[in-house]
């Protein structure tokens, strides 16, 4: 499965949060699975900033690509309102601990 990684960006320390969120599609890698990481976009926006409504939008469409979503502990409005859009198109949510096995994916 195509898998959108929804956590904490801006709350607490961002550094830390993308760092959660790479090692975080490694385990997905791991599953069997092919994680987007909405996370990596902060590079970007160092170089061509946006604003915060670009971004939520711009990660919604990517959201649309997935087959399911996990949602990474942590307080985020934006990954609140990925798991709501996520829920509304059908798409299975998961915690890390709860995604399943899938095959070889890459």
């Amino acid at each position: 499965m195509k898998i959108y990684i929804a956590g904490p960006y801006t709350r607490g320390d961002v550094a830390e949060n993308v760092h959660n969120a790479i090692m975080a599609a490694e385990e997905i890698v791991k599953l069997g699975h092919i994680p987007y990481i909405p996370h990596l976009t902060h590079f970007w926006h160092l170089m061509a900033q946006h604003d915060i409504d670009f971004w939520y939008e711009y990660d919604l469409v990517w959201l649309t690509f997935c087959d399911a979503l996990v949602r990474l502990p942590g307080d985020s409005h934006g990954a609140d309102e990925e798991v709501e859009t996520a829920e509304s198109l059908g798409k299975p949510i998961f915690t890390m601990e709860t995604l399943p096995k899938g095959g070889d994916a890459v």
